[in-house]
């Protein structure tokens, strides 16, 4: 067989056995890792590269950042300043939703979580609600709010080097245009119909207590420490380009600093790690790289376009190159789809005569939708171990926040970024 067929039967092995889940998840990317390496699709150097991925490093260091605010008990006291104004579990969906998405407008969409997601552990913890109905709204909000500036998302900019070879831009607010109603509209959403499919896990409520009895006796230091050194983390994020340190970077210094000041401890920094969760990501980078390598993502599209005739309409191009880039997204990562089509997209530009601005800012937004699965985007991975998620809670959640934003985007893109002006 063809390394593009071995990988394409990978593929549909993940999705099953993701779906299916009689195995852990992460034991179903190893498998995949393993597969695409002993058939010599990838060298065995390539399969295992996502463990050393950047945002492997930057899970590591964020976990125990975010493991030290939960451990000395300050996420619980962020959670209850947070609850005064947010009463109810729905408001604070919205809450934390609207601050995700902006936040994720200006600092990277993996970065906004990964700073998120201990405080919102801790006002889960502080509210007596149920994590998993607070840690899903995270990840969906923060892809949403990755399009609301030119750096929100990698995918972003990757359009943009495209668009500028042929001296075309987007400014750095445009996509924006779409993605602030894709997030508003997604908000209402989730704080409505989609609030019922949010799934209600258990946390381990024995370790919780076991937490709460350790964080009594936390000098008040070790708190102020905590914070400080998160907020000097998240600032060294923002200002990634001034100060020349990459987010990946950034978070281990953070994580150093606070084993280095006493903080916490080394055993305590080591079990702030979700191992599940650096496996899966790690192993199943590889099948993203795959379909890049071999050509199994671009026979997959091309497959999807050749469908469509010389007379199909502008709209059905647009909404078939939107749906594409849904599709990969959800088991490729948002960038590596984004990195796939975008070539694609040019090419299909110049065929029919279309707008490239138009036909990349489809790929971009409709490679954001990575609502459906856990290996979408990192965040999506991120929130696995603490909500407790299964992959059919993301299935469930997500399919109908997709179909929001697919409505959403139809309506805009035709009218703010039309294929033929």
């Amino acid at each position: 067989m063809s390394p593009t067929t071995i990988t394409l039967l990978l593929l549909l092995f993940a999705i099953v056995m993701f779906v299916w889940e009689r195995i852990p998840l992460a034991v179903t990317a190893m498998i995949v890792c393993l597969g695409l390496a002993l058939t010599g699709v990838l060298e065995p150097k390539e399969a295992f590269a996502g463990f050393v991925n950047n945002n492997v490093i930057l899970f590591v260091g964020m976990f125990v950042i975010g493991g030290a605010l939960f451990q000395t008990g300050m996420a619980s006291e962020i959670g209850g300043l947070v609850t005064r104004f947010a009463k109810t579990e729905r408001q604070l969906v919205v809450a934390i939703m609207m601050i995700t998405g902006l936040m994720s407008g200006v600092l990277s969409n993996t970065g906004t979580a990964a700073v998120l997601i201990p405080v919102v552990i801790g006002i889960a913890a502080k509210s007596g609600f149920a994590r998993s109905r607070l840690l899903m709204p995270i990840v969906f909000a923060a892809a949403m709010g990755g399009n609301l500036s030119l750096i929100g998302a990698p995918g972003n900019m990757i359009a943009q080097a495209a668009l500028e070879s042929i001296d075309l831009r987007f400014g750095f607010f445009e996509y924006g245009y779409v993605g602030l109603p894709m997030l508003l509209a997604g908000t209402l959403f989730m704080a409505t119909v989609g609030y019922r499919l949010l799934p209600d896990h258990k946390a381990d409520e024995a370790h919780d207590t076991h937490l709460q009895e350790a964080r009594n006796s936390v000098p008040q230091w070790k708190k102020t420490a905590s914070l400080i050194i998160l907020v000097c983390t998240v600032l060294g994020m923002v200002f990634e380009k001034q100060i020349g340190i990459p987010l990946h970077i950034t978070s281990v210094i953070g994580a150093l600093a606070l084993i280095l000041t006493g903080v916490i401890s080394e055993k305590q920094a080591y079990g702030s790690i979700d191992a599940q969760t650096i496996v899966l990501f790690g192993g199943i980078l590889s099948l993203a790289t795959a379909m890049e390598t071999t050509g199994a993502g671009t026979a997959v599209a091309q497959a999807v376009l050749n469908l469509m005739g010389p007379d199909t309409p502008m709209f059905v191009i647009m909404l078939v190159i939107f749906l594409l880039a849904v599709a990969l997204t959800n088991f490729m990562s948002n960038t590596a789809t984004t990195a796939l089509l975008v070539p694609i997209g040019m090419s299909i530009s110049t065929t029919i005569g279309a707008d490239p601005r138009a036909v990349l800012m489809a790929i971009v937004i409709g490679g954001s939708l990575a609502y459906a699965t856990p290996i979408g985007m990192p965040a999506n991975v991120m929130v696995l171990g603490p909500g407790g998620y299964t992959f059919k809670d993301y299935a469930r959640a997500g399919l109908p926040l997709i179909l929001v934003s697919t409505i959403v985007s139809m309506v805009l893109l035709p009218i703010l970024f039309p294929f033929f002006p």
